[in-house]
């Protein structure tokens, strides 16, 4: 708890820097990349007190990951190939993981090295050091890793694009809670930033990092909509898709709309319950009897952190989206230093 808030900052102020000085020299500068290796020196460094890029893997880290989930989740990522190329080279065999058992071996060394502490404490609980590895480099690179360089993108394409006004909002909120607090950034702090919150909620609600589930129905059951009933059978396999429900215009006003204030106030809070992103209602919690997403408290934190920090720095900024294989491709054509 002591290393996830200075450590967040100094990654990210590395990356503003990597940014800025691209676009000093180019006139504007590619957020994935920089993005990505400051996640993965976020992690290491939070998480097991290891800077990834003062390790063997150097800068490698990012590029080993991007790899590996690749064969992960090659069933379901279009490469934007024909259909026909894509269904058979990716999506109707397995991919063969000795392509990739290097790079997976490269990543599982530095976990192993650096992760002792966590790793002692698995030994305590009977599990052995190489099982909680395996499970630390799934749960740190594909779950951690992966919703960071998936969703922060898609942070600064929704803020980006609604505008200079509500940077402007954003920079005056989030600096005067600073500032009444002594200059400090804590969790607290966060809490009195009703604005900020609600952007982050709403990004959430519009683009669900992760926005398809399947899973098979354990019992008969009946799943009801706002003017129907469907029956399910024990054994049937279901498909959810996240936006039906978070862009519901019954629920939702303007519903396919990014509208930063939806969640402020006390109506405004009520309306999170409808919010699914991590595979259950925000207003609950994960518990061994739910799918709701286990790390779900500490993505709404970083989460809330990277807009923090972004607006600690920047009165406004503006972007340029494309697409990649996963989440929004993002360039920064300027960033307008704080002037206040």
């Amino acid at each position: 708890s002591n290393l996830v808030f200075p450590e967040f900052e100094a990654c990210y102020t590395e990356l503003f820097k990597t940014v800025e000085n691209e676009l000093n020299e180019k006139g504007q500068s590619s957020f994935e990349k920089p993005n990505e290796q400051a996640a993965f020196n976020f992690l290491g460094r939070a998480y097991f007190g290891s800077n990834p890029v003062d390790s063997k893997l150097g800068i490698d880290g990012p590029s080993l990951i991007a790899k590996w989930v690749l064969f992960q989740l090659a069933p379901v990522l279009s490469l934007g190939l024909p259909k026909y190329i894509e269904d058979l080279l990716i999506h109707t065999f397995p991919l063969p993981s000795f392509l990739v058992k290097k790079d997976y071996k490269r990543l599982y060394d530095f976990f192993y090295e650096s992760a002792g502490l966590v790793l002692d404490e698995a030994e305590k609980m009977g599990i052995s050091r190489e099982e909680a590895c395996h499970n630390l480099l799934f749960a740190t690179c594909f779950n951690t890793f992966g919703g960071m360089k998936i969703f922060f993108p898609n942070i600064l394409k929704w803020i980006g694009n609604a505008g200079p006004d509500l940077h402007r909002s954003l920079a005056k909120e989030i600096r005067s809670v600073i500032k009444s607090n002594g200059g400090e950034l804590s969790l607290g702090a966060m809490e009195q930033m009703p604005l900020m919150k609600s952007v982050v909620y709403e990004v959430f609600r519009i683009e669900p990092p992760v926005p398809a589930q399947y899973a098979k129905a354990k019992v008969d059951l009946l799943i009801e909509s706002h003017d129907a009933v469907f029956e399910v059978k024990k054994g049937e396999m279901l498909f959810g898709y996240q936006p039906f429900a978070t862009k519901d215009p019954i629920i939702f006003e303007r519903a396919e709309e990014f509208v930063p204030e939806r969640f402020m106030g006390v109506e405004g809070e009520k309306l999170l319950k409808h919010v699914f992103w991590s595979n259950g209602p925000e207003t609950e919690h994960p518990t061994v009897e739910n799918k709701q997403c286990a790390g779900k408290e500490f993505v709404v934190l970083i989460s809330r952190l990277f807009v923090v920090e972004l607006f600690r720095r920047y009165d406004t900024f503006e972007i340029e989206v494309g697409t990649s294989t996963l989440g929004a491709a993002i360039t920064m054509k300027s960033l307008n230093k704080t002037s206040f």
